[in-house]
């Protein structure tokens, strides 16, 4: 810029030769020529203009032309911006200042959104009058565009993170697109349907539905100004001139004084399985060129768009799918609750006669005998069919407890107490450790003869040798029931588990396979119901202990059911049937010589051949034994590994 200074003719110009220039000039000139920094002078009256290289970058394309011309002419589109400011400084009392000045600049043969912070620095002349301004700038211009393009980013992600519907996420998209009137002075959301070939307009921003001659929808299998279809079809921008031929003349301007004169259409690509397709028709900043960076920030949009949608449709898919496994759920409960009713009628129709028949049996052994198994089993029916009805009634949220304030430890030893002779037969040991209670806890007495019950069965079931213990001891706040055995243990990959409804202990040694698998969840589901806690600690080898927690007072419990009366019928069975079928888990005891000496002389047609029979089910085997002990010689064991070594 200096040679070029030093070879301009500027005899011509208000400034004259250079060598007439004042000296408070020249040396203005000097220092700005040796700046790294983007500068300019203005001198004399007009502001004659004065640059270094630095500025060329500025003033683009008005280079060389703008070398020695008034400044008036130089930045006539932004005069109205910045001739108050000059003369301001031209006074020569003080300079201006100014961070992020929007100037519309024409310096590359269109009007240019621009930001810049500069001054307007007064210089003396050599009589000490002001003789011009030296002007220092800095750019702005992608910085602040760079924010506001994140911002809008960041209020799309924000804004439409929990849309829970794909026309929320759509709506909540496009109201965020006004957080940037700058880029995108209007913008209209076209999705289309599951056919593909319609598109409609579900949203819009900065400007109203029926405001221009923009369609609610558009058939993408004809001819259409918008060209949605191509869009979508090579999943790249396209550029559309001519908006206000097509959309009429009230185009909003969005932050601008003049409206859009150009759009584009941005294809809004589906993402993942239940994401929708669609476009959003954008109207273009009118002071920025549609390039590679404009581009590329619409498409971020777009997909962010696409983003929300596809994530709201993945909850809604979720949704139905979480309301139709509930309907199924609500379904299953009433079908145990219908069914569980629908078994305890006959049920209770056959265990009375039963009961009578076993009364008037008399003298008749075998018949006795027979009885006894149908109503064991009547009983055992009758257990499982009072849990269903017990878990269907929780799902359902209508059990009804009665709490009492009740002698908890003499209550649990009693119950306790009924699987003693039960242990000794077994060659256990069943210790008692129930501390005096110091006041009464309440409970639900039916419910608290489950839980111990049940896990007093638990106990048993997978216990050989060693013993099982009933703790119950109190502190502060709650009493404590630990019921422990020494039994095989639960691997710690079950535990997790261990309360699921249903679910069974794969491979775990016991001395029946039969069960539910309902057990333990109904102790956690009814312990839960106390305001209170279960927690298991195993070892395999070792042992098992469960630890029951049950607040003491009554604050944590419903008011309305404290001592209330019961609006079912009670599922409790007697201990004895807990017994009875834990002692069916017991090996066989041997059998009397006259009854082998029977069963190996029969005669018929399978005399001296023999049966051996393994079932873990002694009612099974004493049932089966009958139907063949008259044709064959039957040995009976109670699972398959006694089965290989006899």
């Amino acid at each position: 810029m200096g040679a070029l200074m030093r070879s301009h003719d500027w005899t011509a110009s208000p400034l004259g030769p250079a060598h007439q220039w004042p000296q408070s000039l020249k040396t203005a000139v000097r220092i700005m020529l040796l700046s790294r920094q983007p500068i300019w002078i203005g001198w004399g009256d007009a502001l004659v203009y004065l640059y270094n290289d630095s500025y060329k970058s500025i003033i683009g394309g008005k280079h060389p032309w703008a070398l020695g011309k008034p400044t008036a002419d130089v930045w006539r589109e932004i005069w109205a911006d910045i001739g108050p400011m000059l003369a301001t400084a031209m006074t020569g009392h003080e300079g201006t200042y100014v961070e992020e000045q929007l100037l519309i600049m024409e310096r590359n043969g269109y009007p240019e959104e621009t930001y810049y912070t500069f001054s307007y620095t007064p210089i003396p002349d050599d009589d000490g009058t002001p003789g011009g301004i030296i002007c220092a700038n800095t750019e702005d211009t992608q910085r602040v565009i760079g924010e506001r393009q994140l911002a809008l980013l960041r209020e799309l992600a924000t804004t439409s993170s929990d849309a829970r519907t794909w026309w929320d996420a759509c709506e909540r998209g496009a109201a965020a697109l006004r957080v940037n009137a700058f880029d995108l002075p209007f913008a209209l959301l076209y999705m289309t349907g599951p056919d593909g070939d319609v598109a409609e307009l579900v949203a819009t921003s900065g400007i109203d539905v029926g405001q221009s001659n923009f369609p609610t929808t558009i058939d993408l299998t004809e001819g259409s100004v918008w060209p949605i279809e191509q869009a979508l079809r090579c999943q790249y921008p396209v550029f559309v001139a001519d908006l206000s031929g097509k959309a009429g003349p009230d185009i909003p301007a969005g932050k601008w004084r003049v409206p859009p004169t150009d759009a584009a259409v941005i294809p809004v690509m589906p993402t993942g399985e239940t994401g929708r397709a669609g476009a959003l028709i954008i109207g273009l900043n009118p002071y920025r060129l549609f390039d590679d960076a404009y581009r590329s920030f619409l498409q971020l949009v777009a997909g962010q768009i696409a983003g929300s949608i596809a994530n709201a449709q993945a909850y809604e898919e979720e949704r139905r799918r979480s309301e139709a496994l509930a309907e199924l759920d609500r379904a299953k409960t009433t079908f145990f609750s219908n069914v569980s009713h629908e078994f305890r009628t006959p049920l209770t129709l056959m265990l009375g006669p039963l009961e009578e028949a076993l009364a008037d049996v008399g003298e008749d052994p075998e018949t006795q005998a027979r009885l006894e198994v149908v109503h064991r089993n009547g009983m055992r029916l009758l257990k499982l069919v009072n849990s269903l009805l017990d878990f269907s009634r929780i799902e359902a949220g209508r059990t009804k407890a009665s709490f009492e304030p009740t002698d908890l430890s003499t209550m649990t030893a009693e119950l306790a107490s009924n699987f003693r002779s039960l242990t000794e037969k077994a060659g256990l040991k069943l210790v008692l450790e129930c501390a005096p209670s110091p006041e009464r806890v309440f409970v639900d007495r039916d419910m608290w003869e489950k839980i111990v019950l049940n896990l007093l069965s638990n106990a048993f079931k997978f216990t050989f040798e060693g013993k099982i213990r009933v703790g119950l001891t109190y502190d502060d706040k709650a009493a404590l029931l630990v019921v422990e055995d020494s039994g095989t243990g639960i691997p710690a990959s079950e535990l997790p588990r261990l309360f699921e409804r249903f679910h069974r202990v794969e491979g775990a040694k016991g001395r029946s396979f039969e069960g539910s698998g309902i057990g333990l969840a109904l102790v956690q589901e009814l312990v839960k119901l106390h305001g209170g806690t279960i927690d298991v600690t195993s070892e395999e080898g070792r042992g098992t202990a469960f630890t029951v927690t049950i607040p003491k007072g009554s604050q944590h419990l419903p008011q309305d059911r404290l001592q209330a009366g019961r609006a079912f019928a009670s599922t409790a069975v007697q201990a004895g049937a807990f017994v009875d079928e834990a002692l069916k888990w017991l090996p066989d005891q041997p059998e009397n010589d006259e009854a082998s000496e029977d069963a190996t002389t029969t005669t018929g047609l399978g005399l001296h051949q023999r049966i051996l029979l393994a079932d873990d089910n002694a009612d099974m085997r004493d049932y089966v034994r009958r139907l063949l002990s008259a044709d064959y010689e039957v040995e009976t064991v109670n699972d398959g590994q006694a089965a290989l070594v006899d």
